[in-house]
């Protein structure tokens, strides 16, 4: 597991979450949007992900400062790691680091709701389509996030 701010990414890991994020959620998933959105390299933004054998970004997410509590987003794991519940620990790793006493929002796509489900985020508003991928808010309220 690695974790870095901006400030601390090399160049070369900053290249590697780049290029899955791009290769995935660009290619793959067919959306050609703004990849780089600014949000990176925010002050306080942790960047989170676990390298793959062959030197690759096996999986990674990002979670930024949202008002008084978080957001995670870019949650993303490789073609070939898939399946491995690699996701599952990078989102483990997310809440520990942010701590326990704010909110945590996201904006999952509906074919993933039961990963965050599982770690205590609900449904918090209407499905959306976000680039041609239907999507719902959740949020992981602090008072109730499982014990």
């Amino acid at each position: 597991m690695r974790i870095s701010d901006f400030a601390s990414l090399s160049a070369a890991d900053l290249y590697r979450i780049l290029k899955l994020r791009c290769d995935v959620f660009v290619v793959e998933q067919h959306c050609p949007y703004p990849e780089l959105d600014g949000r990176d390299t925010e002050p306080g933004t942790l960047h989170l992900w676990l390298d793959a054998p062959d030197g690759s970004v096996a999986a990674y997410l990002r979670v930024l400062t949202d008002g008084a509590g978080f957001r995670i987003g870019r949650v993303v794991t490789a073609p070939s790691a898939r399946g491995r519940g690699l996701a599952g620990s990078l989102l483990s790793s997310a809440l520990s680091s942010v701590g326990a006493s704010a909110d945590v929002v996201l904006d999952a796509q509906t074919v993933a709701t039961g990963l965050y489900e599982r770690y205590g985020f609900v449904v918090d508003g209407p499905a959306f389509d976000d680039d041609g991928i239907e999507h719902v808010p959740m949020r992981l309220s602090r008072s109730s996030a499982p014990a």
